[in-house]
């Protein structure tokens, strides 16, 4: 095994007219530099559907274009699985129900963000560009202790974003304020550290126009750049990606795959890519706000939402063509906060979720051995991404996960109910 730090990647997108099929574009990810000799990472489109990833090196005066799309044809001839059967079934249920469909429903993008204007302008900048035919933005800071995001709002995105301040720290309340702000049917929230595909919002808002039982849609999340070892070695064990396999999670027929739903909120999406239809988030009671970042708690608004909105009946559509580009942190720091974070937010989670509905309490209890099962297991391995293309093994080097990180998550776990507790006191109980 090798313990050197992991290389760089470059980030590109190839599109595919078909899986053995010519190239159709290449290009680097949003933002990114032109991609040439060495290890590169591609999102693979079908004629511009997210379908897979691939990681390859190319060599010194080869065509990254062609290199990649060898891989990337390789990669979907392969015979299919029992997950790749899966992922076509749910294709094709997608495609024939996008047909039928009517317009997106009107949705409200709410980015809540605090002292980071130069992100900001970025991800405002790409959702400014979205394809869906009748949206707004709202931009709701967060505790400012200056004026710069409110200035950035209305220098350069007057009549085109809203500015919404909360004062409150804490992730959960700026989504909250950013709920109270808009009378949209669907409610979309991203992060300051994102840039969204041009067809993100269409996609992630669409099938509320199909399902009235749908009450919260997810997408996919991928890494914008891969340029330091600890943006790496987060992708290289799971990241943020749900793969490329479109599912929906329905209450009244749990998945026979996952023995924990749904307390395994964290395989349904994340916080930098969810929508919800606006009156089931409201009847759930929207977000809680002693959890999430900003608060004692470190994190887990996304995943009590999600449980919330199926635990009051309606089902949770994953969805790979609602795409968002990620910029990952960049230090060793972040990376250790991160895992920290990760395992704080998720007893947070789970402790806001017996307190807030103690009706859950037997189904949680029940499946209390194989959930600490599960535990050890993420927090041994921190999982893989979905799917081939994952940069856990690219060259010559593979990049485990080191335990260091794995003690920082279990003890993050151990702190997360005492910090979901301390927000609780300091927020006073939730609105």
């Amino acid at each position: 095994m090798n313990s050197r730090p992991p290389r760089p990647l470059s980030v590109a997108e190839l599109d595919l007219a078909a899986p053995d099929g010519p190239v159709l574009s290449f290009r680097p990810a949003p933002g990114g530099p032109e991609v040439g000799a060495g290890d590169v990472y591609a999102l693979v489109r079908l004629r511009g559907r997210p379908a897979a990833t691939v990681v390859g090196t190319v060599p010194d005066g080869e065509d990254p274009a062609g290199v990649l799309a060898a891989l990337a044809r390789e990669r979907l001839a392969r015979p299919a699985t029992l997950s790749d059967a899966e992922r076509l079934a749910g294709a094709a249920a997608e495609t024939r129900a996008e047909a039928g469909a009517a317009a997106p429903p009107r949705t409200s993008v709410v980015v809540a963000t605090r002292e980071r204007p130069e992100q900001l302008a970025r991800a405002l900048d790409s959702l400014l560009a979205q394809d869906h035919p009748d949206f707004e933005v709202v931009v709701v800071d967060n505790a400012p202790r200056t004026a710069d995001t409110r200035d950035l709002v209305a220098r350069k995105y007057a009549d085109r974003v809203r500015y919404v301040r909360e004062d409150v720290p804490g992730l959960a309340a700026a989504h909250n304020a950013g709920v109270a702000a808009v009378r949209s049917e669907v409610i979309a929230f991203t992060d300051d550290d994102v840039v969204a595909d041009p067809h993100w919002l269409t996609a992630l808002a669409g099938p509320f126009a199909v399902d009235p039982g749908l009450g919260c849609v997810t997408g996919l999340i991928l890494p914008a750049r891969l340029a330091t070892p600890a943006q790496v070695l987060l992708e290289s064990h799971g990241g943020f990606a749900k793969g490329f396999a479109p599912r929906l999670y329905d209450p009244a027929r749990p998945p026979a795959d996952e023995p924990l739903f749904p307390f395994t909120a964290g395989s349904f999406g994340s916080g930098a890519n969810m929508a919800f239809r606006a009156e089931a988030l409201r009847r759930a009671g929207g977000f809680d706000p002693a959890t999430g970042t900003g608060t004692p708690a470190k994190g887990g608004d996304d995943l009590y939402a999600f449980v919330a909105v199926l635990d009051a009946g309606h089902r949770l559509r994953y969805t790979p063509d609602a795409l968002v580009w990620h910029h990952h942190r960049e230090t060793w720091q972040d990376l250790r906060n991160q895992a920290y974070g990760y395992g704080a937010g998720l007893t947070a989670y789970l402790t806001a979720t017996l307190i807030r509905r103690p009706a859950l309490l037997p189904a949680l209890l029940a499946r209390v051995p194989r959930g600490l099962a599960h535990a050890r297991a993420v927090t041994a391995e921190r999982g893989t991404a979905h799917g081939d293309g994952v940069p856990g093994e690219h060259g010559t080097r593979y990049h485990p996960w080191p335990a260091s990180l794995s003690r920082l998550e279990r003890r993050g776990m151990l702190y997360g109910p005492v910090g979901y507790l301390k927000a609780r006191l300091s927020t006073g109980a939730p609105r």
